[in-house]
């Protein structure tokens, strides 16, 4: 039985909920021949990587597929690439607020995701589910997360696809930007995702 580690973010900057979790909890335990592990993370720069790397080293899952959200777009993104940068907007939920420090002094300036982020687009196109990739995870909490686990997947030489996906808020929310999706409809992305990974690996 192959397993996925599927990881989404606690609430964060006052909001009450958190869309990648709320989707993410819709998902089923098991999809295809595969066990589905979610696990919610902390927003923490650091912290929210160390719990998952953990994880990682223990069952050595064979795909890994990060969520967080992306409160000013309208599309599910998939990241191309994870850049070694941690620049806070607002602080994190324990108060830190890093300004434009390297994650890692001597790592890569950037590594790629290494699940299908094309064909998931391209996959969730056909179903008619608002998606494009994207070329920039920011420099919050979700791109530390997201270099953190390529590097460390990396410097261990671990064959496992792992990649970072954001969602937007979901039509039901009173956020200002907000997409068409209902959350439901997310989780349906998230899944075509999970499905597109799991015909690779």
């Amino acid at each position: 039985m192959k397993k996925v580690i599927v990881t989404a973010f606690e609430p964060f900057d006052k909001a009450e909920v958190n869309p990648s979790y709320e989707a993410a909890k819709q998902l089923p335990k098991r999809i295809g021949e595969a066990d589905i592990e979610l696990i919610r993370l902390p927003v923490v720069f650091g912290e929210a990587a160390s719990i998952l790397e953990k994880r990682i080293d223990e069952i050595r899952p064979d795909a890994i597929i990060m969520l967080g959200v992306a409160g000013t777009r309208t599309k599910i993104t998939p990241e191309v690439i994870a850049v070694n940068i941690d620049d806070a907007r607002i602080p994190d939920n324990q108060g830190n607020s890093p300004k434009f420090e390297k994650i890692d002094s001597v790592g890569a300036d950037g590594i790629f995701s290494t699940i299908p982020v094309a064909k998931m687009v391209e996959n969730m196109t056909k179903e008619g589910i608002p998606s494009e990739l994207s070329y920039s995870a920011g420099a919050y909490v979700c791109n530390d997360l997201f270099y953190r686990i390529m590097n460390h997947l990396k410097a261990k030489t671990l064959d496992i696809s792992a990649g970072f996906i954001h969602v937007p808020n979901p039509a039901e929310s009173d956020a200002e930007t907000k997409s068409e999706l209902g959350i439901d409809e997310i989780a349906k992305g998230i899944q075509i995702c999970v499905e597109t990974v799991l015909k690779e690996v």
